[in-house]
């Protein structure tokens, strides 16, 4: 059954209009105290810096001692604080306010269960039913109590730097960091300055509306142009949640997730850390990743696109390295999740060991022809549609057979907006660019 609120990362949209409305939050919040909240009676909730931030978490806190469950209040905390340290909290689950790398005016809610990972699909689908059946449960002559710990930031940094061989690690190393304006604004600059690096911090000023504006993993510019001016070592970029890392290199060019697995698989296997020789990517990530990991002696595995399911198989398979295209790097031996912090630390230490920059590093393997289209549609009902007519599933088959046997034809529907993905790639540059065309257009035509 496809869920229609939860998303392959929770579920999002415009705050203060549904489902992220108080309403709405309210309601999941009494619905997760009957079925999640049993056994301690006691929720962790953090969030980003939006604004709408305060809003939804008051909601979601009303619900819960409502029905008589213990809120503890983190604040402004990135994703991987809370998948790391919830374990110590002695908590049922936790939630993360959150909309990840998008604008301030939309939010969303992660949950988060009480070992640290995501909660399967089928428990979505419970979930989103009872919300639906509008089964609020309020009715309690015994509340909870509200809770906040603000000694879990500094917690959570010092088992980062314990990461690192010694306190001053990282000396002699020059790095611009991005905070996005986001939930590291703090914490990500001040690990790196305890390790001694010099750090050059760039959009660290949140204040509620420039999360991700024009910054951060998905606008690179102003930190590719810092790292030239500064001469620094490379630069780093994370989203407003902290849970993905975008890397730039000396030369202000990107490196994406896919080249970063490479090379964190290296350093991994070279310190005998890299358990069963294997790397996890997704089904988005370049055929030539797969390629060069399987020539050079790595197991490779693919999972569908979404870090749940890159942790799914990570486990599966008995991998502690996984991650996506998009920078969500997954190193299992220190983290629960997308970590931008652990990932940063790992590659700092990986990148001083080579004693080279990081433009004669990257790339790292060649990556094969790609193209990706977003295409917008006016609801995610109209979105879904699209890729169902007949028509669009033969052209879909028909391109995979053009581009023979090393090639990928993807249409995913987004989990968080109603977008249709289109991903073509290839060994023929000019075969990706037809058939991207015609995908192109012939899916744009049930725009509505």
């Amino acid at each position: 059954m496809s869920n229609k609120l939860f998303g392959t990362d929770g579920v999002r949209g415009i705050a203060g209009k549904y489902p992220l409305s108080a309403d709405f939050a309210y309601n999941l919040a009494c619905v997760l105290s009957k079925k999640v909240c049993l056994n301690k009676k006691k929720v962790v909730i953090g969030k980003d810096t939006r604004n709408s931030g305060d809003m939804l978490e008051s909601a979601l806190s009303t619900g819960f001692l409502n029905n008589g469950v213990d809120v503890l209040s983190l604040g402004v905390v990135p994703t991987p604080l809370i998948t790391s340290m919830i374990g110590s909290l002695d908590a049922d689950m936790a939630l993360m306010i959150t909309a990840s790398h998008n604008p301030y005016y939309d939010n969303g809610i992660k949950l988060i269960d009480r070992d640290g990972y995501k909660f399967p699909d089928d428990f979505y689908t419970e979930i989103e039913a009872l919300i639906e059946q509008k089964q609020v449960f309020s009715e309690t002559t015994s509340f909870g109590r509200l809770f906040r710990n603000k000694e879990i930031v500094e917690d959570y940094i010092a088992k980062a730097r314990d990461i690192a061989p010694n306190y001053k690690a990282l000396q002699g190393l020059r790095v611009v960091i991005d905070c996005a304006n986001g939930a590291y604004s703090y914490i990500l600059p001040q690990t790196f300055k305890d390790l001694g690096a010099g750090v050059i911090t760039i959009n660290n000023q949140p204040d509620g509306f420039n999360i991700n504006k024009n910054c951060g993993s998905q606008h690179t510019e102003h930190l590719s142009q810092t790292v030239i001016g500064a001469h620094a070592h490379f630069g780093i970029a994370t989203d407003g949640d902290g849970d993905r890392i975008i890397l730039v290199d000396d030369k202000g060019q990107i490196v994406d997730g896919d080249q970063l697995l490479c090379f964190l698989a290296q350093y991994l296997k070279k310190h005998n850390l890299l358990e069963s020789n294997g790397v996890i990517s997704t089904e988005w990530s370049n055929l030539g990743l797969g390629a060069y990991l399987q020539q050079h002696g790595f197991s490779h595995y693919q999972s569908k696109v979404g870090e749940r399911y890159v942790i799914d198989l990570m486990k599966e398979k008995s991998v502690c390295l996984g991650g996506e295209s998009v920078g969500h790097i997954v190193l299992s031996r220190y983290a629960k999740s997308g970590d931008a912090l652990v990932t940063s630390i790992i590659l700092a230490l990986a990148y001083l060991e080579e004693q080279k920059q990081l433009s004669e590093i990257f790339p790292i393997f060649q990556p094969y022809p790609c193209l990706i289209e977003n295409i917008r549609f006016s609801s995610k009902e109209a979105m879904s549609d699209s890729v169902e007519h007949e028509d669009v599933k033969q052209a879909l088959a028909m391109a995979k057979q053009d581009l023979g046997s090393q090639s990928t034809v993807i249409a995913r529907k987004s989990g968080t907006e109603p977008v249709i993905k289109l991903r073509i790639e290839g060994k023929d540059a000019d075969l990706v660019q037809k058939n991207m065309q015609k995908l192109r257009d012939l899916i744009s035509s049930y725009q509505k």
